[in-house]
């Protein structure tokens, strides 16, 4: 931007340094994704010159053109894949074309904290059961099929997460872990998995921000902050460290792959990460391998001191707003209905990207359930377009990673029911989603056989 400024007339030169300022300021709000995306329409519209080379400008352009497929259909929604797919009997995949690595919550059993806060017994079952179709042909509630209401206390439902996990091609769980200035929450799962015999992959993603009351509206309402200094970078990778040792963690050429959700909220996240790396390397863990999800940052990683990115669809990904084109909409809501379907089309022709970022997929997303009325409403998700868009995701990395140990492709996610976003079997879609994601594995894994996914030197096994 800053070189193309001798072009720009004089009078636009003062908005784009400003803009340039404001940058970073940007990236911090904690806005959700209707609000972000909002006021990002209104910028394109009224200062359209200090955009062009964004990336969500050629979307916003690109909204236009959908706005018309819409109107096209007089607002009604396409036909969908709605036959439920039963379960099958299969082995796990043999030399997977990429390891697949989901997202995984543990918010499924009650905690005291959330007792406090939202009320006794609170899990995400609570918000979940709380989804109500916002006009017609909208899929609410997203109710869970063979695995039920389930409960993480119980030792059966990893066990069988695990197996559902393996048999359908995922080779990995990225587990949430949230840590605030030495007090950890929801870390039971994640123990009784470490204790466990459960013999599939797992890493850490650290959600680094505060929690607030957002989910009701009041997002200044802190419920338990972070406070990041150096000294918590310590106690943090200290507390992690049994995780990291595991003989299942993920590594990536032997190094142990961490996640921070956003690391631009650290107050200097390139030297949090040399602490990390150092205290890694004293204590005989070895040298991380650390990335962050580009939730709402886009920044390279090597500006954190990290090694990777990870893409966070949708988040920060330039979504499609086709609210006034959807007809029957209750007029309650206050919600943005965005195109799902425009992930696999963009999928086809992936931009290059000058740094390691893993691609990321999902197979949708709706969080109307934590947000009633208020929701981001992805329209138009698929098992079929699903399945397209991780064929071309496991593609794009089988061309540029050819170490099989980095070639990573993420879902988000395995059990994000309140958002809409999960692979395991509900009761429309049944196992649809776990079957797209075997079949994608399968016909890129017949196109070009190759070296097992996941192994490594031996002399890059970890200490």
């Amino acid at each position: 931007m800053a070189g193309s400024l001798a072009a720009v007339p004089r009078s636009h030169r003062h908005g784009i340094m400003a803009f340039n300022l404001l940058r970073p300021i940007w990236r911090l709000l904690p806005l959700d994704i209707s609000t972000r995306q909002r006021l990002q329409r209104g910028l394109f519209r009224v200062l359209p010159f200090l955009f062009r080379k964004h990336p969500g400008f050629k979307a916003f352009v690109q909204a236009r053109q959908r706005g018309e497929l819409w109107r096209g259909r007089g607002g009604a929604l396409p036909e969908q894949d709605v036959q439920a797919v039963p379960l099958i009997d299969a082995e796990p995949l043999v030399s997977p074309p990429a390891r697949l690595i989901a997202f995984y919550l543990p918010q499924f059993h009650p905690i005291p904290e959330n007792d406090a806060w939202w009320g006794r017994g609170f899990t995400e079952w609570t918000n979940v059961v709380r989804g109500r179709p916002q006009f017609p042909g909208h899929y609410q509630p997203h109710l869970p099929g063979e695995l039920g209401f389930y409960d993480l206390r119980v030792p059966e439902v990893m066990a069988r997460q695990v197996e559902l996990a393996k048999g359908y091609g995922i080779g990995g769980f990225a587990f949430y872990c949230y840590w605030f200035a030495g007090k950890s929450l929801l870390e039971r799962p994640l123990e009784a998995y470490l204790d466990s015999s459960l013999d599939l992959p797992f890493c850490l993603c650290w959600a680094n921000e505060n929690w607030s009351r957002r989910w009701d509206g009041r997002d200044q309402e802190i419920l338990i902050a972070q406070a990041h200094s150096p000294e918590d970078d310590l106690a943090f990778i200290a507390r992690i460290s049994k995780y990291l040792r595991d003989p299942r963690y993920i590594r990536v050429g032997g190094r142990p792959l961490l996640m921070v959700y956003r690391p631009a909220l650290l107050p200097n996240p390139s030297e949090t990460a040399k602490r990390w790396r150092l205290w890694c390397q004293q204590q005989g863990i070895g040298d991380l391998y650390l990335a962050y999800t580009q939730s709402f940052e886009s920044e390279p990683p090597a500006a954190y001191g990290f090694d990777a990115a990870v893409e966070f669809p949708p988040n920060n990904s330039h979504p499609v707003d086709i609210t006034k084109h959807i007809q029957g909409r209750d007029s309650r809501f206050a919600g943005t209905i965005y195109d799902w379907s425009i992930y696999p089309e963009r999928s086809r022709h992936y931009e290059g990207c000058d740094y390691r970022r893993f691609r990321c997929v999902n197979p949708s997303w709706d969080n109307e359930a934590r947000r009633p009325g208020r929701g981001a409403i992805f329209l138009g998700s698929t098992p079929s377009g699903y399945r397209e868009w991780l064929e071309n995701a496991i593609r794009d990395s089988q061309a540029r990673i050819a170490d099989p140990s980095e070639r990573l492709v993420f879902v988000n996610a395995w059990n994000e029911w309140a958002e809409g976003a999960h692979l395991e079997p509900d009761q429309k879609y049944g196992y649809a989603y776990l079957q797209a994601t075997r079949d994608a594995l399968m016909r890129t894994q017949l196109e070009s056989p190759e070296t097992p996914v996941g192994a490594e030197n031996p002399d890059a096994a970890a200490d």
